[in-house]
């Protein structure tokens, strides 16, 4: 009966958060067929989830959202997905995302547009806005996403959902399409922060196929419960609210009070070396990006190039990615290649990974001062549709609160934070490196309480 509501939902639905389907009510037949005889359930048994089309999902399509993958199926699954099944999921279909997750509206897709189920007249964020629509809209009651920037705490924020981006190394990133690979890491979007602690703690685990997958199991993730946040101190970043608009400003401060009044210790700090966030991450980000989409030729896997014309290497690379790549991902492929390119490398690659060093520390040090920090998740309500599709630069400047937390490795969540103008606020908390279970129990707390 789940799986049947999902399924017509679904295609039902006209905010364009599916880019493939898996038919989930036929696949909940076979499995109710399959599974209950023994009378052994799964701790998922039959909860069905939508998977950003960046993570592989064996025999489903993995486009990226981009031309150059648009028949490209996927051969195997992600380690995530893989955890996710053995605990019984169904995967209801594939989520629609900017393309190669880079964009902060999902109006980046090659195929079509997200709208945000709040109002469709506005975007569901970025670049996970597939996901958290889907959430948001009620179609399935999880989402995997990616978060590179911001990716899922933004869409989240949008949506008036929860967006939970783990430490750098909580779960595996085997089967995730890179795209920054010091900067990526695989989030949940759900309705709570116990359903992010449960997803997360089937999830999680090291993994051979991913070096930098950690052995570290967080307390209070496979064991969850809210945490009150009496006496606990929030550092609020100063830097933060300076660039957030008035409407979301006001949500947060009330957000604050209602923290207060349950006990919480609220302070602000000042981390003035944020301010260089924007600029680190997008010679970091675009620098990886141009090196793993270098692996899109046009002779291995993926589109094809025009056999009517020279089958030289460069007629085929040009070919097949000025036909296959978007704008956005063109845009930066070549900020990669300057700040990679050997008369930059040291003026501005170099520079940002010691400031991105930087950054970190700073973050780190406050941690001595507070138990969590605080900003808004982003500094300004949802974009319309459309409103900045030809405006690069605002929308890197709106990830201003996100970025930093990608920089350092830590998790952050994002919930919901009141509605404003009809629109959503999200309120982001930041914890400590691997301490994402009482991050999450905190949050949990929160948004139970005020």
């Amino acid at each position: 009966e789940l799986n049947k509501s999902v399924a017509d939902k679904i295609e039902s639905s006209d905010i364009g958060a599916f880019l493939s389907y898996a038919a989930p009510d036929q696949q909940a037949v076979k499995l109710s067929q399959d599974r209950y005889d023994n009378n052994n359930p799964l701790p998922l048994d039959g909860v069905p989830v939508g998977i950003k089309d960046n993570i592989a999902v064996k025999d489903m399509k993995l486009t990226c959202g981009s031309k150059i993958l648009e028949n490209f199926v996927s051969p195997y699954d992600a380690t995530v997905v893989a955890r996710l099944k053995n605990a019984g999921v169904i995967i209801a279909g594939k989520n629609n995302m900017d393309e190669f997750a880079m964009g902060s509206t999902t109006e980046n897709s090659a195929f079509y547009p997200t709208k945000n189920p709040v109002n469709k007249d506005y975007v569901p964020g970025g670049s996970s806005g597939g996901s958290a629509a889907a959430v948001a809209a009620g179609l399935v009651p999880l989402s995997l996403g990616s978060d590179t920037g911001g990716s899922v705490r933004q869409p989240a924020g949008f949506c008036g959902i929860v967006g939970y981006k783990p430490s750098y190394g909580l779960l595996s990133r085997y089967g995730l399409t890179a795209f920054g690979s010091s900067l990526d890491q695989i989030g949940t979007l759900t309705n709570s922060c116990e359903d992010a602690a449960f997803v997360t703690g089937l999830m999680m685990g090291a993994d051979i196929k991913d070096s930098t997958s950690s052995k570290t199991e967080p307390d209070n993730i496979k064991n969850f419960k809210p945490l009150d946040i009496k006496g606990k101190r929030f550092g609020v970043i100063t830097e933060s609210m300076n660039h957030a608009d008035t409407a979301v400003k006001d949500k947060i401060k009330e957000a604050l009070a209602g923290m207060e009044k349950l006990g919480a210790v609220i302070d602000y700090v000042s981390i003035k070396e944020l301010e260089y966030a924007v600029s680190i991450y997008y010679i970091i980000a675009p620098a990886e990006a141009s090196s793993n989409l270098s692996r899109y030729d046009g002779i291995r896997f993926g589109l094809q190039p025009d056999k009517s014309k020279p089958h030289d290497a460069k007629s085929i690379y040009s070919d097949v990615r000025s036909k296959g790549f978007g704008e956005e991902v063109k845009r930066r492929i070549l900020i990669g290649n300057f700040v990679l390119s050997s008369g930059y490398y040291d003026a501005y690659y170099k520079k940002a990974q010691k400031a991105r060093i930087v950054i970190s520390d700073k973050l780190n040090e406050a941690f001595k001062k507070f138990d969590y920090l605080i900003t808004p998740t982003s500094p300004v309500l949802p974009f319309k549709l459309g409103q900045t599709i030809d405006d690069p630069l605002k929308l890197y400047t709106s990830d201003i609160c996100t970025i930093p937390v990608n920089l350092a490795g830590l998790p952050g969540v994002s919930i919901p934070a009141g509605v404003s103008n009809g629109l959503p606020v999200g309120l982001q908390i930041i914890g400590k490196r691997f301490d994402d279970g009482r991050l999450l129990g905190t949050c949990e707390y929160i948004m139970r309480s005020i």
